[in-house]
């Protein structure tokens, strides 16, 4: 049971994380197929594929336009073509955070991470700040050393790469949140410990204002409150706090059009202008997961990861999640890790329930 719920409580808690890992899935495959094109091609050209496609407002998967095959990436990730939640990195790091938690406790060393990266995560599935530790930690000869024993290898020097203000961390912190439901300063230390391994300064803030929303929510803390509170929990001159008040601020926008003004030029990937808009589409949407994830993935920048950032934090509310978006993955998962190519929804559940006792 956890930790000060009630039986009746964890009956829902237990809806609850069903709900966030359904909505982290269906959200990352949302944004699957239009991520490069969001990046490479910039906003508009995203908004005249799906309004040519009949697609806007985004509240379904995303079409496969016959002409177009080219520009969308990831076709079994397109409506009528699904048939389960194809692999992506979004869904791989929050199974990697279960996996830490059930091989080392809630007292696992940033090391323990780096361990477990190398037993089941792929070389060519980690990017820009993670594919830079990825590296160093090969470098370390694998990181061949005795269980418990401290590692060869820099933590500060394995974090020191050009991308540890990117996003990186923030996809990886949600699991975090999930398990401390009103636990948020746990929350945010299981985060932190997390993404020590590869990013610093806002690249951490991110994770931290995820997991701690994650673990308010679970709670029974409103979405726009969440993210408030959140970001209380990092220094308020950050940057990653800033993004989180515009955010807030700018819910009543039906167009993310100030956002996109205030964070010109700065890297689609980066942890900011994501993190702000993460919270825009919670704020504005919070009793409507459809919305919620279609606004957030068609306003652009970093639409899997957002989607699915989204999905999973509106999914902790309790509010079921309509069937049509679990429905057309069949509650079954591939994954790219080393012993995990399928997972179903429920083993997901079960499994996060049990790191959460």
């Amino acid at each position: 049971m956890i930790v000060g719920m009630s039986i009746d409580d964890n009956v829902s808690y237990r809806s609850r994380i069903r709900n966030a890992w359904a909505g982290r899935i269906s959200g990352c495959m949302l944004g699957k197929p239009i991520e490069h094109m969001s990046m490479r091609k910039g906003r508009e050209v995203l908004r005249t594929y799906l309004a040519d496609a009949g697609a806007l407002p985004l509240r379904d998967y995303v079409p496969l336009v016959q002409g177009f095959e080219a520009d969308i990436e990831h076709h079994a990730a397109c409506r009528d073509q699904i048939q389960r939640a194809i692999p992506d990195d979004d869904i791989n790091y929050t199974l990697i955070s279960l996996l830490i938690l059930e091989e080392y406790g809630r007292g696992f060393a940033t090391a323990d991470v780096g361990r477990v990266w190398l037993r089941y995560l792929p070389g060519a599935m980690v990017f820009t700040a993670e594919r830079e530790a990825y590296a160093r930690l090969l470098a370390d000869a694998g990181m061949r050393f005795p269980f418990g024993a401290p590692p060869a290898f820099d933590i500060e020097e394995c974090s020191d790469n050009p991308y540890n203000d990117w996003i990186g961390a923030q996809i990886r912190a949600d699991l975090y949140g999930w398990v401390n439901p009103g636990e948020p300063a746990e929350a945010a230390a299981l985060a932190q410990t997390d993404a020590a391994l590869t990013h610093r300064g806002e690249g951490i803030h991110g994770a931290v204002v995820i997991a701690v929303a994650g673990s308010l929510i679970a709670a029974g803390t409103t979405l726009p409150e969440a993210m408030e509170e959140a970001a209380t929990y990092i220094p308020s001159g950050s940057d990653c706090a800033a993004a989180v008040s515009l955010g807030l601020a700018c819910a009543g926008d039906a167009d993310p059009s100030r956002l996109h003004a205030e964070f010109d030029g700065m890297s689609p990937v980066h942890t900011v202008n994501n993190l702000s808009l993460v919270t825009w589409g919670l704020a504005r949407h919070p009793h409507d997961f459809s919305a919620a994830i279609g606004d957030t993935v068609s306003a652009g920048w970093d639409t899997d990861c957002n989607g699915a950032t989204v999905g999973g934090l509106w999914g902790l509310t309790g509010r079921n999640i309509p069937d049509e978006w679990v429905d057309n993955w069949n509650g079954v998962v591939e994954t790219s890790l080393s012993g995990y190519a399928v997972v179903t929804l429920e083993e997901l559940v079960d499994r996060t329930l049990t790191v959460a006792n």
